[in-house]
């Protein structure tokens, strides 16, 4: 039996100051329990068998802490295949000696050419997106040695660990990668004697930039020990400058609140508007200041809004699973919205994992005839998981098994696991840049409020993670019709109402190309956007940014398949937000207007106003 399907657990009824938090569902202790005393045949003493699962268990969870919860058989397995496979290529290994020496021979041909003429060209470049040697003093001599020496490593290291023949396609993606962050630490932008940034400010400030950074490196873990958040960041306040859009929570059970928002307009749209936000993150990234808000656009365009905060799941959730995120969020909320409403039809948007339960939660419906939804909007998210980026760089039995290990003891997946793991997708940006500006240089960067948000941080429940884990990202069980809902399978091939897809460009959670399979496994009209930024802040993009593009089309159910690349070569791009897009989408597929109703919620069926927004659940630590 799930936990939250007991009966006694039934969704809390609405008071208008709420009680303490309801009760949180019961935890199945069976795999926990001690082993029970065996009697030796030979002796006839009694005795603890030695359980040898518990202890691998208690082992790995040990091993995370120091890992960021990166298996280290998976990394070892992979660089044995590498090494392997490298080993018995003569031919890439003459390739890659051939490539040393040309190598050396351009560095000595710049270090000679640069002696004679500083404007000399550099005898190499770095990637687009890599920011590090932007500062004009890496073309001076050493500072320019320093840099093209790294760039060249870093290219034959690339070629050493790439197109090696008959390594497994996923040890192929590892072994780069994490020889990459190994190669990472040694940049010469890391290092005070080798950044000229670091130079030229120590020189400026009589070397009191070091003073301040260990001041500030003092401070952070100080912060660090005590819990507090970081530097900056107690100036954004949930309720008081982030998800401060007037509304009211009017239900409540065991895994989350739904807030309905008060209307900015005289008349709305028949047609209310559901979100269902991922539970990796806070809701209020979609409610952040008032010209960055979402929520707060939708509203003043004339919607009605609900929008589903999740609970931050501690270790009584542990044998929490996905379908019971299915059944008491989206699900619970409609049933909600259909008693507050009228049975109105109901435009419901996910974003990132929580688009994915949508588009389970929508498959599910459209099989059993439910004919609820108006529209589908997905906001940077996947249903086929074949193409899901670096995320899925460590996602094999190996680090699958592991990671449940990491989350067996605590029962959940704690914020610090995964805020390591995403770093390290981004290192350069998140980790190296921030080492450097707020330690070596002595200067804290700018806080804002998606920062704030950023830091505000979720656990995601043992047994929920362990089946995204598996079912999804490892067996891609929804994009090939094995995910089961209630015992059958589902399709998103099913969903006949429309769909509104958006992408973000620097995506490292869900790249765009990855989103843009909706387009293989529904039957539906597809709208697509691909707009700039990454996975948040391409989503969180705000209303009026004078540089932001978007790009997008629109297909109808009976239209041929255009590949992503034809698509981005073709489409042409259009200045704005895809707010506005959206908004119009929205509305085109709205039947009309009704009188907006100062009253929230729906006393009379059950649902009351039960607190202000934002609520209780959000501010649960």
């Amino acid at each position: 039996m799930d936990a939250l399907s007991l009966p006694e657990q039934s969704p809390i009824t609405a008071t208008a100051v709420p009680p303490a938090p309801p009760s949180t569902p019961a935890v199945s202790r069976a795999d926990r329990t001690a082993p029970e005393r065996a009697r030796s045949p030979v002796y006839g003493y009694s005795y603890l068998p030695v359980r040898g699962d518990l202890i691998d268990r208690l082992a790995h969870a040990w091993q995370s802490r120091f890992t960021l919860s990166v298996s280290p058989a998976a990394t070892m397995l992979a660089f044995a295949d590498w090494a392997v496979h490298l080993a018995n290529a003569p031919g890439k290994q003459a390739e890659l000696v051939d490539k040393a020496l040309r190598k050396s021979m351009r560095l000595l041909v710049h270090m000679a050419s640069s002696g004679l003429d500083p404007d000399a060209p550099p005898c190499i470049t770095p990637l687009p997106a890599d920011r590090r040697f932007v500062d004009a003093d890496w073309r001076a001599f050493p500072f320019s040695l320093y840099a093209q020496s790294f760039l060249l490593l870093q290219q034959w290291v690339h070629n050493a660990t790439t197109d090696i023949p008959g390594i497994a396609r996923e040890n192929a993606r590892i072994v780069p990668f994490v020889t990459r962050q190994m190669l990472d630490v040694l940049a010469p932008s890391n290092h005070p004697l080798t950044n000229p940034e670091v130079v030229r400010a120590a020189y400026a400030n009589s070397g009191m930039n070091f003073v301040q950074g260990a001041r500030n490196c003092l401070e952070d873990a100080m912060r660090l020990m005590t819990g507090r958040r970081p530097v900056g960041l107690d100036a954004f306040q949930v309720g008081r400058n982030v998800a401060v859009t007037a509304g009211q929570v009017v239900f409540r059970n065991e895994l989350m609140e739904l807030i309905q928002y008060a209307p900015a307009t005289g008349t709305v749209h028949t047609e209310p508007v559901l979100i269902v936000p991922a539970w990796i993150m806070k809701y209020y990234i979609l409610d952040l200041s008032p010209e960055n808000s979402l929520v707060r656009f939708l509203v003043e365009s004339g919607f009605t809004v609900f929008i589903i905060s999740w609970r931050n799941p501690g270790t009584e959730f542990r044998d929490v699973g996905l379908d019971d995120y299915r059944r008491l969020g989206p699900m619970a909320a409609l049933d909600a919205i259909a008693a507050i409403c009228g049975g109105r039809l109901v435009h419901a948007c996910g974003y990132c994992l929580g688009g994915t339960l949508l588009a389970v939660t929508a498959a599910a419906m459209a099989r059993d005839d439910d004919q609820r939804l108006a529209t589908v909007t997905l906001l940077a998210a996947q249903t086929d998981f074949t193409e899901a980026g670096e995320l899925m760089l460590f996602i094999n039995e190996s680090q699958v098994a592991y990671l449940e290990d990491a989350m067996w003891d605590a029962g959940y997946l704690d914020i610090d696991q995964m805020a390591g793991a995403f770093q390290m997708l981004r290192s350069n940006d998140l980790i190296w840049s921030r080492i450097v500006r707020q330690y070596l240089l002595g200067e804290r960067s700018p806080v804002n409020d998606l920062m704030a948000w950023n830091a505000d941080g979720t656990r995601l429940p043992y047994r929920m993670h362990s089946e995204y884990m598996r079912h999804l990202l490892l067996d891609n069980d929804l994009a090939e019709g094995r995910y089961r809902v209630d015992g059958r399978p589902v399709a998103v091939t099913d969903i006949r109402t429309p769909i509104f897809a958006v992408a973000t460009e620097r995506d490292h959670v869900a790249p765009w190309r990855s989103v843009y399979k909706i387009h293989l496994l529904s039957d539906t009209a597809v709208s697509f956007v691909l707009t700039g930024g990454g996975h948040n802040a391409g989503i969180a993009t705000g209303r009026n940014r004078p540089d932001g593009i978007f790009r997008r089309t629109e297909r109808d159910a009976d239209a041929r398949y255009v590949d992503p690349d034809t698509w981005l070569a073709t489409t042409p791009a259009e200045p704005g937000s895809w707010w506005t897009a959206w908004a119009d989408w929205l509305a085109r597929h709205s039947t009309n207007e009704l009188p907006a109703s100062s009253i929230l919620g729906a006393p009379e069926r059950g649902y009351p106003a039960l607190c202000p927004a934002p609520g209780h659940y959000v501010l649960e630590p």
